[in-house]
């Protein structure tokens, strides 16, 4: 598969996990502050491993989010955790996805987790309304 393909193909799926509005704003986001970097998620991440048929959405979503939790990353947490619900994922399960790594990572990233997804759940809500 060509580069272009990848694109094309990533691009696809960043604009089905986070609605069409939301991918175009966050890759312009992305690409004001690094061109290469946009060009990278979408091509690779999107284009390449979240294309990859081993594991469903939700399944590939959950698995994100208690890396990104273990590692501190809020910002990639926030938007895998919005991306989640849009594949599938529960709030319940986002929650328990996070409950279950704190004997792992430890219980302040769970917390922060928590606390981010709460955050992330009570804006989704009151857009819902």
């Amino acid at each position: 598969m060509s580069l272009e393909q990848r694109r094309k193909r990533g691009a696809k799926l960043i604009d089905q996990m986070l609605g069409k509005a939301g991918a175009r704003e966050t890759r312009a986001a992305w690409r004001k502050i690094c061109p290469d970097f946009e060009k990278y998620v979408t091509e690779f991440l999107a284009g390449e491993i979240w294309s990859r048929p081993g594991l469903d959405r939700r399944t590939k979503s959950l698995a994100t989010i208690a890396a990104l939790a273990a590692l501190g990353r809020t910002r990639g947490l926030d938007l895998n955790i919005r991306m989640a619900l849009r594949n599938g994922a529960t709030g319940r399960e986002i929650t328990e996805t996070l409950l279950h790594i704190a004997p792992y990572v430890g219980f302040p990233a769970t917390w922060e987790g928590l606390a981010l997804a709460a955050k992330v759940f009570a804006e989704v809500d009151s857009r819902s309304k």
